[in-house]
């Protein structure tokens, strides 16, 4: 029993505990939940290790350390514990994201040995909703991505990552890892698209963390020549409706406060805005 404040990487026997933690914010926590949920807490599995933060006795907060590090529930003082964790293990991650105070001071933390950050992206709305909007019509050519289409999909996946992130994901091991998370959402019936008459992708968008309380779209894009007539909203509708019916009863996604025009389109399909997170891209 651990009876002091004390940080440790969790073993397969804390999942119980590490998934009440999570449980406490499940909307925020999608992400990390989803993966905790199939993987369990071995770091094999994981693509990490979880980190857990113990206050008498009682494991209070966490941080998933693997191509990201995302605090989770995190305290101050649990921050204070994961940034010297950190610091001591070197920089392995892509990245830093997670609720915009608790990042942010794990950032501060972490910038004099880590820094500097390729790219700090301070806020970042984070947005729900737990129903469909009365006033938008999902688009009807908006439908599941078929297994056979991954060629189709895949250049906008490519090309939706690049404009949002600054790199390409081709890069380093030529994609492999990043095609078989495509692969994996386009198997699992989370790949959106709506195709033009030659079979581009017009619009795309994926579910990307999902457990039976919250879900999260992921790499809306609309492609450049397609912009400004209209097929976000009907596109993000039409996907929200899939989310609703068939994943989780509430749906969620975060957006860089600079992108005035995806803020304006998800809350006109009724996304209303309940926090902000931080990502620090390396």
């Amino acid at each position: 029993m651990l009876t002091q404040t004390t940080s440790r990487v969790l073993e397969p026997s804390d999942l119980d505990a590490a998934l009440a933690v999570l449980d406490r914010e499940p909307v925020a926590n999608a992400f990390v939940t989803a993966r905790v949920q199939v993987a369990g807490l071995d770091p094999w599995r994981l693509g990490g290790e979880m980190w857990g933060w113990y206050e008498d006795g009682m494991l209070t907060s966490l941080c998933y350390a693997g191509a990201n590090l995302v605090p989770i529930c995190a305290t101050p003082r649990a921050v204070r514990a994961f940034a010297d964790r950190a610091r001591r293990a070197g920089r392995r991650c892509s990245s830093i994201v997670g609720p915009a105070e608790s990042t942010a001071q794990l950032w501060r933390l972490l910038e004099p040995g880590w820094g500097p950050a390729r790219e700090v992206r301070r806020r970042q709305p984070l947005m729900v909703t737990d129903r469909m909007p009365a006033d938008i019509a999902p688009d009807p050519y908006v439908r599941r991505v078929r297994k056979d289409e991954m060629e189709r999909i895949m250049p906008a996946c490519v090309a939706m990552f690049t404009e949002e992130v600054g790199v390409s994901p081709l890069a380093g091991d030529g994609g492999l890892l990043y095609q078989a998370r495509v692969a994996e959402l386009v198997g699992a019936g989370r790949s959106f698209a709506r195709f033009d008459a030659d079979g581009r992708v017009v619009f795309k968008a994926e579910i990307g963390a999902a457990t039976d309380r919250a879900c999260q779209i992921q790499g809306v894009w609309v492609a450049p020549e397609y912009r400004g007539k209209g097929l976000a909203a009907p596109g993000m509708a039409a996907v929200l409706r899939y989310a609703l019916a068939d994943v989780a009863p509430v749906v969620s996604l975060y957006v860089n406060d600079f992108n005035t025009a995806a803020r304006r389109t998800y809350a006109r399909v009724g996304f209303r805005e309940v926090g902000a997170f931080m990502s620090i891209l390396f």
